[in-house]
This record gives C-alpha cells, structure tokens and sequence, in this order.
C-alpha cells in the first residue's frame, strides 16, 4: 500500500514537471522580447536644411521610460550641436509622456534656433517593425504626395545592404556578430542611379552592438531652392536585455 501510493507521488511530480516545461516552452518567447521605440516626425526647418525626429518608449529591464530627439543638419548628415537629447526617468512611476515632455523641453533652444518645427514634411512611406511582408532591404518611393502615383520625375529608390566591421569594445565579448550598414539611392527622380548616402567605416559605440538593419521609411520636403530633402529611416536592432531592442536612425541628403 506504501509503495502505490509512493507512485501515486511520483506520478503527480512528473505531471506536474511535464506541465510546467510546457508552460516555460509557452512563455518563453513572449519573455524574451526587447523594446522597440516609437517614431514621431519633429519637422523640417523651411529651407529643407534641417530634420528632426523623437523616439520613445519604456526600457526593457528596468522598465524607465525614455524619450530622444534628434536634429540632423542635412547638408552634411551631421547632427547639430547639443544633439542628440536622449532623457531616461529612473522612476518606475514616470510615464513615457514624462520622458517626452522633459526630453522636448532639454531641446527648446535648439528647436528654437534650428527651425526644425517650421514644415512637417512628408512622410513618403513609413512601415514599423509591426508591419509583416515589407522588404527590409529596399524602398521605392514618391517625393511627393500625388495619387495615383503617375510622376515619374518624383520617383526614388534607396537599398540598404549590411556591412561586417569590427566590433566596439563594448561588444566584442558578447558571441554575437554586430553590423553597419551601407544605404545608395538606386534611383533619381525616376532615372536608374548610384548615389552613395551613407557607409560605415567603423560602428558607433552609441548604437549599443547592432546585429541587423532594415528599411523603415522615408520622409521628404521641397525646398525653395528647387532641391528635395530626403530623410532615409533605418529601425536598427540592437543587443538588448530581454531580447533584440529597436531603434531608429535617419540618413539625410539633399538631391537636386
């Protein structure tokens, strides 16, 4: 009688232990999910020489909210002095609108200066990272914003490709390879061309070890010179906490 019900023990330890493997197989990959930022536009300054944008969102880990703008002088795809402005509230109570409205106000003198909320812009194609079935390696697109879509001399495409490079120092011991990434305009206002916009020589060590790179859209203003400001958006995925975490970078030029 002792041993059947030493059995009995033992059989509700393993149904017990094979419930609890399924249930760690079922949650694991809701677990190990990163954070990926949100994208708003800021605008452009009237002559097209400026482009800002904000990203958000709550840290995986510690779970702060963080908030960063950007102004981008697109003349030379350099980001203006005292940007980038990247604010993180160590208080599990603040909000993601708390981190935005501190990081906004850090960035009042240089909005103020730079213009950078003269023009919104157009947003040419935007696809986020919940978006399925979009080609994360090229994008084609209209400058300006017509339908249907029968200009042909507003017509653009860029292809992104990734690069192998060392790693920073920060990442070298992470057994993960990291990336850059090399951006070219395939074609100009309608016409097949090869118009380097970006490549990396070396990767940032602000980029936090990137592991993989993709198209996420593209933002245009005409400027009264007759030249176009594009605004190329790359959602870069980057090691994180709880898994892969996702932020945006812009590539900036003006095309005759």
């Amino acid at each position: 009688m002792r041993n059947f019900a030493q059995i009995r023990v033992h059989m509700r330890v393993l149904v017990q232990t094979i419930w609890a493997t399924i249930g760690i197989v079922l949650i694991a990959p809701f677990a190990s999910a990163g954070d990926f930022a949100e994208f708003r536009p800021i605008g452009f300054s009237s002559d097209g020489g400026v482009f800002a944008f904000e990203q958000f969102g709550i840290q995986d880990g510690s779970g702060f909210a963080y908030a960063e703008r950007y102004y981008i002088d697109t003349a030379n795809d350099n980001y203006l002095p005292g940007s980038p402005i990247r604010v993180v509230l160590e208080d599990e109570n603040a909000t993601v609108n708390d981190a935005r409205a501190v990081a906004r106000s850090q960035a009042n003198q240089i909005e103020t200066d730079s213009g950078a909320t003269a023009e919104p812009g157009t947003i040419a194609a935007f696809s986020p990272p919940t978006e399925q079935g979009h080609d994360d390696a090229f994008l084609r697109y209209q400058s300006v914003m017509i339908v249907p879509q029968t200009y042909p001399g507003r017509m653009f495409s860029v292809e992104l490709s990734e690069l192998s490079l060392p790693p920073p120092p920060m990442c070298a011991d992470l057994g993960q390879t990291v990336a850059g990434f090399k951006l070219v305009m395939k074609e100009n206002s309608g016409e097949p061309q090869s118009i380097l916009f970006h490549a990396d020589q070396s990767i940032p060590s602000s980029r936090n070890c990137p592991i993989s790179y993709a198209l996420a859209g593209a933002m245009t203003h005409l400027n009264p010179d007759g030249s176009t400001t594009h605004a190329i958006l790359v959602l870069m995925r980057s090691v994180g906490f709880e898994g892969p975490n996702g932020r945006y970078l812009a590539v900036t030029k003006r095309i005759n």
